[in-house]
């Protein structure tokens, strides 16, 4: 592709060298740099892309583009290389991926789902929904891309770098996708990784305090700007009616056309008459003419949130009340709140929840569980000391301590009392410990040396006891891999067995 077409509509842009010849393709990772190509150089906060230069040229680079203030001068640039100069280099790179691609978000109808919660639900939502009508829909997230069913790998970040969103699109617009939908983060829009491209429609989710630190925002008042710039570039937005954030958005920036959607305050998508139970939410929504039930298998209020969101949405694409019910009572969306089949029929959940505001919905949630099943065990496995609302361990029956990288009683001993942290209770704790592996070369799973297995020494450990002098309760192990030990020479089941024993020694005759 010719260059000079290749930076068609940036502004402010100075050129040493021919722009009139023809560039094989453009990278921004000198590594990947081969001859004939374009290299982009980005500052990031632990690398300049300027320190790389030489090596981008070395291997072939026919042109480089770097930011005005880049010390030229230190620059290994050959006579024969186009040496070109922006104000930005992060909106320059953008505008390039997109005349570079040949502005494919052009082809498709584009949303962007942005906020500090919801959005990958959210995109899952729509996906699943408009799917159900007829349409073909790509997506693009924190957890996977995807063209229609087809999964295209993990996502490295929530919102890709131009350069890769811009090739991203161009797959979905070659596959025929009618609709891209796609989570934007405010680091994308910080760092102008969607610039230039075309949204019809932007949702706000809602906005709280987290991404505030050195290397992202430095208070809420920019972590909400940043957030605004999205709606620059949609034609219609939807807004959480009940966020205090999403509410500014009309009056900050008054291009697009609002709907709202809410639960406490009047909205024109409102969800009433709401049940929520440990697997799923039902309320009532009006679809068309009717109020209609409508029931996603997410639990927890942030649920009828993004149901709502994906709602609206379904119902700007003509979608019908019994498309929408079916695309929202089958949406599964891998790590938020996923309930997992098992044979056994109980109920399993799976969340990753990576905020103050996800953990306290995710806790209510499995505290609204535990008062509707009184008869059951609630355990807790992980890390205790890092849980900001610590009150969900009062409702645990035990709580299971991992000891991956202990090798001795003292260190065992360590890892407890690092775990017992103010607001986690002392007593019932449970030492999760691995039995050796089936095969007997494997020195590793199970021991804590060459020598020493692991499970018979915790279990020593454990009946030893010292709660007055430790400060905490012993109350037992969890044995990891026990199919393991079925292998195990000298009987079946023997260090398993052996471990019991020592816990709970058979009387003497």
């Amino acid at each position: 592709m010719n260059l000079k077409n290749i930076l068609a509509g940036i502004e402010g842009i100075k050129a040493k060298g021919d722009i009139d010849i023809e560039i094989n393709s453009v990278k921004n990772d000198s590594r990947k740099v081969e001859n004939g190509d374009l290299f982009i150089s980005i500052k990031g906060y632990e690398t300049d892309g300027a320190d790389y230069v030489g090596e981008a040229v070395e291997k072939g680079a026919k042109a480089v583009l770097v930011e005005e203030g880049t010390n030229l001068k230190e620059l290994k640039i050959k006579d024969d290389t186009t040496l070109l100069v922006v104000p930005d280099a992060r909106i320059a790179m953008a505008q390039i991926a997109c005349n570079y691609y040949d502005n494919p978000s052009r082809k498709f109808q584009l949303i962007g789902v942005t906020g500090t919660k919801g959005k990958t639900t959210t995109t899952y939502m729509i996906k699943s929904m408009l799917e159900k009508k007829g349409l073909k829909v790509g997506l693009i997230g924190t957890i996977h891309n995807y063209i229609g069913a087809e999964d295209l790998g993990d996502s490295e970040r929530t919102t890709p770098e131009s350069l890769e969103l811009q090739e991203l699109f161009a797959k979905m617009a070659e596959a025929k996708c009618d609709v891209v939908v796609m989570e934007v983060s405010s680091q994308s829009l910080k760092l102008n990784r969607v610039y230039g491209s075309d949204f019809n429609i932007g949702i706000f989710t809602n906005l709280s305090e987290e991404h505030i630190s050195e290397k992202e925002h430095a208070d809420m008042k920019e972590y909400f700007e940043t957030k605004c710039k999205l709606f620059t570039m949609c034609k219609r937005a939807y807004i959480n009616a009940d966020d205090l954030y999403a509410i500014k958005l009309p009056k900050l920036v008054p291009g697009p056309e609002y709907i709202t959607y809410g639960i406490d305050n009047y909205s024109k998508i409102l969800a009433k008459d709401i049940t929520i139970t440990n697997s799923y939410v039902d309320f009532r929504v009006k679809i068309g003419e009717r109020n209609e039930r409508v029931k996603a298998c997410i639990p927890g209020r942030f649920s009828v949130y993004n149901s709502l969101a994906a709602i609206a949405v379904a119902l700007q694409f003509g979608c019908d009340a019994d498309t929408i019910k079916e695309g929202l009572v089958e949406v599964r969306v891998p790590g938020r709140s996923e309930m997992i089949d098992n044979k056994l029929e109980i109920p399993i959940m799976i969340d990753y929840a990576h905020s103050p505001e996800s953990l306290e919905s995710i806790l209510n949630a499995v505290k609204s569980w535990k008062s509707a099943n009184e008869n059951k065990m609630l355990t807790w496995q992980g890390k205790p000391q890092n849980l900001i609302d610590k009150t969900i361990l009062n409702d645990c029956s035990h709580i299971i301590l991992d000891i991956d990288k202990v090798t001795d009683t003292n260190q065992l001993l360590l890892t407890v009392k690092s775990a017992l942290a103010d607001g986690v209770p002392t007593d019932n704790i449970v030492i999760a410990v691995s039995t050796t592996g089936a095969d007997t070369s494997d020195k590793k799973t199970g021991y804590w040396d060459t020598d020493v297995r692991a499970l018979g020494e915790v279990a020593h450990w454990v009946a030893a006891g010292y709660p007055e002098a430790d400060g905490f309760t012993r109350a037992g192990i969890a044995i990891y891999n026990v199919q393991n030990d079925y292998y195990a020479t000298g009987g079946t089941y023997t260090y398993v067995k052996e471990a019991i024993n020592i816990l709970n020694p058979a009387p003497t005759k």
